[in-house]
């Protein structure tokens, strides 16, 4: 079960990420709280600040149950390679980042690195 919430801790860090790109202080300050419900515009700012508290405690909440089984340095090194590699996997579909051969090959070392440890 351990692993299962590792892997929670890694999809929802890649959200918490996610949010963050779309997080817009200057919208956030410029919301008129009084009139909040009224404008749907300072609604929709308020959504990445919303994934951005939800994710990062849902990340924290299954790396925490994770790393009751699973060793620090382990758990450390799985989240952070799921999550880097998810990450460029979502920049390259969803968002039209370039990438290159080179990239697959690297991301390809750090599954590996993934699998060995799991193994471990």
């Amino acid at each position: 079960m351990a692993w299962i919430y590792l892997l929670l801790a890694s999809l929802f860090e890649i959200l918490w990420t996610f949010s963050l790109k779309f997080l817009q202080v200057s919208r956030l300050k410029a919301i008129t709280w009084h009139e909040l419900f009224r404008r749907r515009e300072d609604l929709l700012a308020l959504v990445p600040l919303a994934g951005y508290i939800v994710f990062g405690v849902g990340n924290i909440i299954f790396f925490s149950q994770a790393m009751k089984e699973i060793p620090a340095s382990t758990a450390l090194a799985v989240w952070m390679g799921i999550t880097l590699v998810g990450v460029k996997i979502l920049d390259m579909t969803l968002f039209k980042e370039s990438y290159n051969l080179y990239q697959f090959v690297y991301m390809g070392l750090i599954l590996i690195g993934i699998v060995g440890l799991k193994k471990n």
